[in-house]
């Protein structure tokens, strides 16, 4: 069953390539602190900036480095049906375990359009499918009872990312929807809440940085120990609001250049942080003691 502390691992770049030295460290230093699971070309990973062949080959690389010590998502979603069908069938014979479908973009398609939609990216493949909504990002809100159904329906859509925030929407998913079926927290600064209301686990930006930490808080939850898991959460609010003080992924990436771990990079049309906002990102780095 999908759960536990998903990272939504950045694509570290140099030179306008991928840089597949920093790529490495990033996966063995994710799974040094107890990752559960590992997404490949998410948002954060700047997905839409990443041509066909450069996925496949970040993808079997990281397939190859993590060498089945945890689970691989990727993240195959498009608004064109049958381009997400197509790189939902490869990333399957990539060896790839789970297909990340975000809700279709820019279409604002409605309930009806979003139930066929799934519907045809089900039938049409059978690795395992997590639906990702994100309305902030796509205009389209998947509602419970379109999810609910898609979940009752296809034994191979087994999860959702949730991050539209409406954790009413998200307990009444968890409530009516088997225990088989996964519901993730798409949202960092709302990762306890929702595990709280019968979560399954997170798919984290914050963990990109602070991976044992958001491990550990997810873990708690699981053991019922919230109290616990309440101290981790109120510790990492002040950097779960820093990463999006622009942009997802530019404050992580950032973050992982100061720390070190990858180059001063993103593709356009990302761009650099603004310097105000990139002297409040470092000043909360020295307070968590990462830079």
């Amino acid at each position: 069953m999908l759960k536990g502390s998903y990272v939504a691992l950045v694509t570290p770049f140099k030179n306008n390539e991928i840089d597949y030295n920093s790529l490495e460290k990033l996966i063995y230093f994710q799974i040094e602190n107890k990752t559960n699971g590992m997404l490949f070309c998410g948002t954060t990973g700047e997905s839409p900036t990443l041509a066909g062949d450069e996925k496949e080959r970040l993808v079997r690389f990281g397939i190859k480095k993590i060498d089945k010590r945890i689970p691989v998502m990727m993240g195959t979603g498009t608004n064109n049906l049958q381009h997400t069908i197509s790189a939902t069938i490869k990333a399957q014979e990539w060896g790839v375990d789970y297909a990340l479908i975000i809700t279709p973009y820019y279409n604002k398609p409605t309930q009806k359009g979003l139930y066929q939609y799934f519907k045809a990216v089900a039938e049409s493949t059978t690795i395992p499918l997590v639906i990702y909504n994100v309305p902030g990002r796509t205009g389209v809100n998947i509602n419970a009872d379109t999810t609910i159904r898609l979940a009752k329906e296809f034994s191979n859509i087994v999860g959702i990312k949730e991050a539209s925030g409406d954790l009413d929407q998200l307990s009444r998913i968890v409530k009516t929807t088997n225990k088989d079926f996964s519901v993730m927290s798409g949202e960092d600064a709302l990762n306890l809440p929702i595990m709280s209301c019968g979560g399954d686990g997170v798919i984290s930006v914050t963990a990109n940085i602070l991976p044992r930490k958001v491990h550990d808080l997810v873990a708690l939850c699981t053991k019922g120990k919230y109290s616990d898991a309440l101290k981790i959460h109120q510790e990492l609010i002040d950097i779960n609001k820093a990463l999006f003080i622009e942009t997802n992924p530019i404050p992580v990436k950032e973050s992982l250049h100061l720390m070190k771990m990858i180059e001063r990079e993103l593709r356009l049309p990302l761009c650099s942080m603004e310097e105000g906002n990139l002297k409040t990102l470092e000043k909360i780095l020295k307070k968590y003691k990462l830079v």
